[in-house]
């Protein structure tokens, strides 16, 4: 496999893509399938990610990710997505160009000391459940729910989070009539086992819900910094998933959930007792968790744990310069 990435970084890096308008560079990272190379738009200088996967790979999915990224984008959520510049085939690879983003949550939660403080899980909470809502409102579920798969945007965009990486994703209903997929049971674990919800680990068909429980246990990560059933040493996959099955079983929610704020054992709970077609109520839990966050005297600033001094403080001044501007307003009315 070494050697078949390596051959893939020989024959790519300087390449030119999609009628010449990009040019690849150094290879940044992997997703569930194929390998995320640097590179730049040949006619505005401007830096892309692009994503390429063998042609002949026995399970292409570059084609059917890039379907699900301009599905989720129409309409609202084309302020929310990635942009994807183009889908091709050529030269034995297919290839996705799409823009840039930042660091992902996972990247940013080892810069943070493996830890999120309380106000930054909850303004992310706010945003991926949105985000997920707006997945799931195009008929589509992720099936692969973890902190490397959010993302920070760039530049103006620093301050929301993006979902990525559709590798795994698929539509759970006829997007026309809404016809929802069958139940099924049997199926091999789809994911990544850490968020896996227990039904996928039992071999469930994955809708909905399961996309939820894996977000549950997300934020859980962020502020303990570790789950229960991380690090374990065991010789195979099989007997590790299993184990990591075992351990979800038996943990009690309130062990899971000791020490944090009572809302995250209440999302674990919702999430697991939703039904295969049930939608989530996406509402309610938004905000169930600004309630919280109102209720700790937080301000929605988008200053995270990683926001460096010098925009913590221009952020800060321009909240205030806001609140003096409505606080004229309200004694003009």
């Amino acid at each position: 496999m070494a050697g078949d990435r390596n051959k893939t970084l020989n024959t790519l890096e300087n390449c030119v893509v999609q009628g010449g308008r990009f040019r690849i560079g150094r290879r940044i990272g992997g997703g569930s399938f194929g390998e995320i190379f640097l590179g730049f738009d040949t006619h505005t200088g401007e830096m892309v990610a692009i994503k390429v996967e063998r042609a002949k790979t026995n399970q292409p999915q570059l084609l059917a990710e890039s379907r699900h990224y301009t599905v989720v984008s129409q309409g609202r959520g084309a302020s929310y997505m990635p942009t994807i510049f183009g889908y091709s085939s050529e030269c034995d690879f297919n290839v996705m160009v799409m823009e840039l983003m930042d660091l992902s949550l996972e990247d940013l939660h080892e810069q943070c000391g493996n830890r999120f403080s309380l106000k930054t899980t909850l303004m992310l909470a706010d945003q991926i459940l949105w985000l997920i809502e707006l997945v799931h409102s195009r008929s589509i579920v992720h099936r692969d729910i973890k902190p490397d798969n959010f993302i920070m945007g760039r530049g103006k965009k620093a301050h929301h989070v993006y979902i990525i990486d559709f590798g795994l994703a698929k539509s759970y209903r006829n997007p026309h009539t809404h016809v929802h997929i069958p139940y099924k049971e049997g199926k091999n674990l789809t994911g990544t086992a850490r968020y896996c919800s227990i039904n996928t680990h039992l071999g469930v068909e994955q809708s909905r819900r399961d996309d939820l429980e894996g977000i549950s246990y997300l934020l859980i990560y962020f502020l303990r910094g570790s789950l229960p059933w991380q690090g374990l040493k065991v010789s195979s996959k099989d007997r590790k998933y299993n184990m990591i099955a075992q351990l979800k079983m038996r943990t009690l929610t309130e062990s899971l959930c000791k020490g944090l704020p009572v809302e995250f054992a209440s999302f674990v709970n919702y999430s697991r007792a939703l039904r295969f077609e049930d939608r989530p109520d996406y509402g309610y839990l938004r905000a169930m968790f600004r309630r919280l966050f109102e209720r700790e005297g937080y301000q929605e600033d988008y200053v995270y744990d990683w926001t460096p001094r010098h925009v913590h403080e221009k952020l800060t001044a321009q909240q205030r310069k806001r609140a003096e501007v409505k606080s004229v307003e309200k004694k003009q009315k």
